[in-house]
């Protein structure tokens, strides 16, 4: 039998050798399953997904999730621990991305006093009006207050003296030899001037728990009192990055390589509103991994590599051991197929990457992003869709996600895009996320966008 046809409007260049032998493989194994009145692959088991206790049994034993459902998994399962996360109270200068987790409400009217809106005079009765040689400036104590026909200059933001009927601005008025104040226009009663409690009153509800905050949350909450926020506080993660291959600088040689995930995932944990606690590099060694594991006090360990069934893949039996639980152990998605998702205990999960970086990316966004984003309250992007520039050759049975760059409307698929590779993603405004069977010019698939192209208020990568 030959190889199945892999360019679907792209180079064969796109596919790494695992990509195109997990093609042949599915090929083949379906090819071996069908009879002749068969309809095609056996359906998914009535419930993928749930949970079961982890153990050392090879990974092609089980059935993996439909990658929309791995997603939905680990969002159920960041919104069940969510749930018993107790709030904090957070200065301003750390609340940007974080959820409120109670109402915002003024502690104060806004304004609190009668204001300027404009630089100008602020007048009593009708004019022409005599004019006070002191002026009212912005944080000065209360003016006194002004007798009919009397006018003083003022500034944006100063306190109204008592009795004032309006404010006339700087370019509406002149002064005659007399140094009397006239109006080039009419003035309205009450013009230019911000009335007490006019944006709220003390006590009102500004803004409803589960809002996200944002720059201008932040400007709202300093303007109606706050110095601190109660917060859904940010998700802790560990990130352990497996294997005795991996150098942390100079070039690959004599069979090492540049360890890729290291620098990558810390950052992009971040620009999910993590806060990243620890970063540990651990060689291919069982022991020091369920040390790792074990001794772990954050809600996420983000593990990288030894999610297969290789000889150094300790990350199952390591599960099995401590009696975690596993909520996803595989996805039908290219690349990262061997991905999971395991309940450590009552507090704590761990998402196991696999070791390409391509595929680590990929398991990053459809477990560890919905895991972390219901466990800091944070709101769902809209899902959106965009039409392909070109074809995108599917696996068979599984999603493939796919990066891609977005021009005039339309989702261009990058090349460089197989399970080893990062130069595809490094140019990329998102994933596409491109069904079983691929899809074909034209054709609208769902986009992931990436922290950087759709960086919000929490992005941080620093």
């Amino acid at each position: 039998m030959t190889a199945p046809d892999v360019r679907g409007g792209q180079d064969a260049g796109d596919f790494d050798v695992e990509e195109v032998l997990a093609l042949v493989k599915d090929s083949r194994a379906s090819a071996g399953r069908r009879t002749p009145g068969d309809p095609g692959p056996a359906p998914a088991p009535a419930h993928p997904g749930t949970g079961h206790a982890a153990s050392g049994h090879s990974h092609e034993r089980h059935r993996a999730t439909p990658w929309p459902e791995a997603r939905a998994v680990a969002a159920r399962a960041g919104r069940q621990r969510a749930a018993h996360r107790a709030p904090v109270a957070v200065p301003l200068d750390a609340a940007l991305g974080l959820t409120l987790a109670a109402p915002l409400a003024a502690l104060t009217d806004l304004p609190s006093f009668d204001t300027s809106a404009m630089d100008g005079w602020a007048v009593a009765g009708p004019g022409p009006w005599t004019v006070r040689d002191a002026g009212v400036l912005a944080g000065h104590a209360a003016p006194e207050p002004l007798a009919d026909g009397e006018a003083v200059r003022i500034a944006t933001g100063a306190r109204i003296p008592p009795d004032t009927t309006s404010v006339l601005r700087s370019e509406h008025g002149r002064t005659d030899d007399a140094g009397r104040l006239h109006a080039t226009r009419d003035v309205g009663h009450g013009q230019d001037i911000r009335p007490r409690g006019q944006e709220c009153r003390s006590g009102e509800h500004l803004l409803p728990a589960g809002t996200l905050v944002t720059p201008a949350v932040l400007g709202l909450a300093a303007a109606a009192g706050y110095d601190t926020l109660t917060a859904v506080p940010r998700p802790r993660v560990d990130v352990l990055v497996l294997g005795d291959e991996l150098l942390t600088e100079g070039l690959p040689h004599d069979g090492l390589i540049r360890d890729a995930l290291g620098p990558l995932l810390p950052p992009w944990l971040r620009a999910l509103g993590a806060e990243v606690t620890a970063v540990r590099r651990i060689g291919d060694d069982a022991d020091a991994l369920h040390q790792a594991v074990t001794g772990s006090t954050a809600d996420l360990v983000v593990t990288t590599g030894g999610t297969a069934a290789g000889p150094v893949d300790h990350v199952h039996p390591i599960l099995g051991r401590i009696g975690a639980e596993l909520l996803v152990d595989g996805v039908k998605v290219r690349p990262g197929h061997p991905m999971l998702l395991a309940r450590i205990d009552d507090d704590r999960h761990l998402v196991g990457l696999p070791g390409n970086p391509l595929a680590a990316v990929s398991g990053l966004l459809t477990l560890a992003e919905p895991l972390l984003r219901a466990l800091a309250a944070r709101p769902a992007a809209e899902p959106y869709a965009l039409p392909l520039k070109e074809a995108v050759h599917g696996h068979p049975y599984d999603t493939r996600l796919i990066p891609v760059v977005l021009r005039g409307g339309r989702a261009a698929p990058l090349h460089y895009n197989g399970p080893a590779m990062l130069r595809g993603i490094a140019a990329a405004d998102a994933l596409a996320v491109v069904p079983p069977g691929g899809a074909r010019p034209g054709q609208e698939v769902e986009l992931l966008d990436l922290p950087w192209a759709s960086a919000g208020p929490g992005a941080r990568f620093t």
